[in-house]
């Protein structure tokens, strides 16, 4: 690893870290997962007398409220009592990067499943039956469902953002080929298995405790505090896990905590509400839908010279985290791909649907989705392969991004090359082709789905983190971050820094609960830099505590610091085991009264961006991969199934492979899902149809490819990567882009007359129309 001031003595010996230990490594939330013992929110032991919230929502996308008559549900025994905008102490103000959004409606509804008030009562069945009492009347106003409609009214969130890089008006006039075309990227459910929730508890001295399912910490904190007119420190928020996040808990599962608490305030009782299946999807943003239109320009010899796009972005009815997906929409505009003039411009969209939010990728995908699709059509009109077009325009070692970043330990081509060499791309392609000669009613697809995305949040100010390393007196250690486990298994990779700083059992390790009161003022887990941010901080705590040990063992053993060295519980000099063990160094340490406990804090190095200028450098690396897909299509039903998906991919070096293999897979089946069959459905009243699992598809058993091969890219990894490791969360979610591709080239080899859609998702409704398009 490369060696700074923050990583001392441990650094030199990382790479030589047991490639066994890493490999050995699982996550170790699995044990209890698959026994039901993992704990979530709906699993707190709850306080005697605790009452049960549940949310009264419009029913309504647009309209001013008229009236609203609460008597008959307030009198309804086991009723406690009912919260509105009202009964705020603070600011009734939930927006996050811009103040636009109210916890409680007041005057005016903006979107189907807006909170209007919350329902307290001894049972979270009464509380139901009680919404059903309250009688309200709306007057209706219009209501915008589509960006585009949103952009025809002048409906915005906030100003477009544009990236540019070269000229791209003067060298169109010197392009060989120049296409133009439209694209839509329908929205994404997040439909993590755990359902949005809270519980909040009143403490001593006005103090509130809120266990929250949310990726962000602070922001429930900060939120609440701000509702509630308190201040920071009278709020403590605690999360074990979640039941998975995917982004939609970033700013999301805010609101709910909020109100549990708000009647917490109020009442000086434990409030708990979690939302059921029908509500979460109906009240919660989505993936964020695209109309994008793109243009591209390309030489006789397929380079690409210049690339102009226009995102219109369906934001919803406020803000949320829009402006920030919005900008990593135009920082992965260009993929993997080196264009040396682009412009770029992206428009948050006002709708009146529910505020769109994060979502795996966070942007990106949207963005990489139009650059594919206008290297497909341009494929189609030349007449030659998409593969083709990407193979001549990879990305290289110091290329430059349209934001003025300077490409480097690029590793595209690298993954590219490696996934033709090492799954024979050539024979694949030769089989398809035969395949379809040989066969009328089923044909098959191939495509090639290079990638490459930012690691580091955007916002550099978020790019921090801290870590509260505690070693007990039996040698047993406790680390606190601001890391949130939602199933990546993040847990397991804190606690394997420390094991192998310490050189102890990963069962000596207990990873505790997210609190701020422990961490406080964190980032949210996002950005897939969870690990990164918190490992860094982990590893240095652990470092700081090395040298104050090492030390102490000096003076017991005799000898110069720099001869110790902690290996497998046992002091070591010179590589000559000693007899004091780690447990004894310990107790040694506490006799000689030295600090056992270490709070560090890390940031990322280099990063900084400009925004008055759309200028600089965001990232700390990129991750990149290549993935080969094939499709085998029914063209008498317009049904498909997947036969395989192979990958080359960046890990950087693997600090556990099991996990990142696992984060692989599962991002790969819900970028194939968002582009193949996951289709969100709202009516022109702003209504979601596709409000149950019966009206809402994502990919099972049956829907995923048949095969799946992974294999890292042989790499050096990055420094600002914790142990070299690279983040795994997000990348890979945009290999299943591919899948689309394979689908529509099967498409082509049945119906030469198919003219190319890009309307995604491609399900086999749309795919039976394409293949009988005259």
């Amino acid at each position: 690893m490369h060696k700074n001031k923050s990583n001392t003595e441990l650094n030199s010996k990382l790479d030589a870290v047991s490639i066994a230990l890493k490999q050995s490594i699982k996550n170790l939330d699995s044990y209890t997962h698959v026994r039901g013992e993992s704990l979530y929110v709906d699993d707190v032991n709850v306080r005697q007398g605790t009452l049960h919230a549940v949310v009264f929502d419009s029913r309504k996308a647009h309209g001013k409220i008229k009236s609203i008559d609460y008597s008959k549900a307030e009198a309804l025994d086991g009723v406690e009592r009912i919260f509105t905008y009202k009964d705020i102490p603070g600011e009734n103000e939930i927006g996050g990067i811009i103040r636009d959004e109210p916890l409680f409606a007041e005057n005016e509804v903006h979107f189907w499943g807006m909170p209007i008030a919350l329902i307290i009562a001894e049972s979270e069945f009464i509380a139901r039956k009680a919404r059903n009492l309250i009688e309200i009347d709306i007057q209706e106003l219009p209501v915008i469902t589509t960006a585009k409609q949103a952009k025809a009214k002048g409906s915005f969130i906030n100003a477009p953002r544009s990236f540019s890089l070269g000229d791209t008006e003067n060298t169109f006039k010197d392009c060989e080929y120049i296409y133009e075309g439209e694209t839509f990227s329908n929205g994404q459910e997040h439909l993590y298995i755990e359902a949005q929730g809270a519980y909040a508890e009143p403490l001593e001295n006005g103090n509130i405790k809120i266990t929250s399912s949310t990726q962000g910490p602070t922001a429930v904190q900060k939120t609440t505090a701000n509702v509630l007119g308190l201040a920071m420190h009278k709020i403590e928020v605690d999360v074990t896990r979640l039941g998975g996040g995917f982004g939609g808990k970033e700013d999301q599962a805010t609101p709910w905590a909020v109100m549990a608490a708000l009647a917490t305030y109020h009442l000086n009782q434990s409030v708990k509400l979690i939302l059921n299946r029908h509500d979460d999807l109906h009240m919660t943003g989505k993936r964020h839908p695209y109309e994008s239109t793109y243009k591209i320009g390309l030489s006789k010899d397929l380079k690409i010279l210049a690339y102009e796009a226009e995102f219109l972005q369906n934001s919803g009815a406020a803000a949320d985290l829009s402006p920030a997906i919005a900008e990593r929409t135009l920082f992965h505009a260009t993929n993997s791909y080196y264009i040396p003039n682009v412009k770029t411009m992206v428009l948050s969209c006002k709708t009146n649907l529910p505020p769109n939010t994060a979502f795996r990728g966070f942007g990106g995908p949207q963005g990489m989705y139009v650059i594919e699709s206008a290297i497909a059509k341009a494929a189609s009109e030349i007449g030659v392969t998409s593969r083709e077009i990407q193979e001549i325009n990879l990305l290289d070692e110091n290329d430059t991004f349209s934001y003025g970043q300077i490409a480097k330990k690029v590793e595209a081509k690298n993954t590219w090359d490696s996934a033709k060499s090492l799954f024979s791309s050539d024979a694949l392609e030769h089989d398809v082709e035969e395949f379809n000669k040989n066969n009328t009613s089923f044909k098959k697809g191939i495509a090639f789905m290079p990638i490459c995305f930012g690691i580091s949040f955007t916002n550099t100010s978020m790019n921090h983190a801290r870590a509260l390393v505690h070693i007990y007196l039996d040698g047993s250690v406790g680390i606190s971050t601001a890391a949130v486990e939602m199933g990546q298994g993040v847990n397991t990779k804190m606690m394997q820094i420390a094991a192998q700083v310490f050189s102890i059992p990963i069962e000596k390790i207990k990873i505790e609960t997210t609190n701020t009161t422990r961490v406080a003022n964190t980032s949210p887990s996002a950005a897939s830099s969870t690990a990164d941010l918190n490992g860094k901080a982990t590893l240095m705590a652990c470092n700081s505590l090395l040298k104050r040990l090492k030390l102490v063992a000096s003076e017991d053993l005799n000898t110069k610091p720099e001869h110790i060295e902690l290996k497998d519980e046992f002091i070591y000099i010179n590589d000559k085991k000693s007899e004091l063990s780690w447990t004894e160094l310990i107790s040694s340490a506490m006799l000689k009264r030295v600090a056992l406990t270490e709070n560090a804090h890390y940031a990322t190095p280099e990063i900084h961006f400009d925004k008055t200028k759309e200028k600089g450098h965001p990232f700390a690396y990129h991750v990149y991969g290549t993935a080969i897909t094939t499709v085998t299509l029914d063209c008498t039903r317009g049904t498909y199934e997947f036969d395989w998906v192979k990958i080359v991919h960046d890990y950087g070096k693997s600090m556990s492979e099991g996990i990142d293999l696992g984060q692989v897979e599962g991002a790969l089946a819900q970028g194939i899902g968002w582009m193949t069959m996951e289709e969100i459905a709202y009516n022109d009243e702003g209504r979601l149809l596709s409000n149950a699992l019966s009206t809402y598809k994502i990919p099972d058993i049956f829907s995923v490819p048949k095969d799946v091969e992974v294999i890292p890219v042989e790499t050096k990894g990055h420094e600002l990567a914790i142990l070299k490791s690279k983040a795994v969360g997000e990348p890979p979610l945009m290999y299943g882009i591919g899948a689309y591709f394979a689908i529509q080239n099967a498409m082509m080899a049945f119906n030469p007359n198919y003219d190319l859609k890009f309307h995604a998702p491609m399900t086999p409704e749309k795919v039976l129309m394409g293949l009988h398009n005259k």
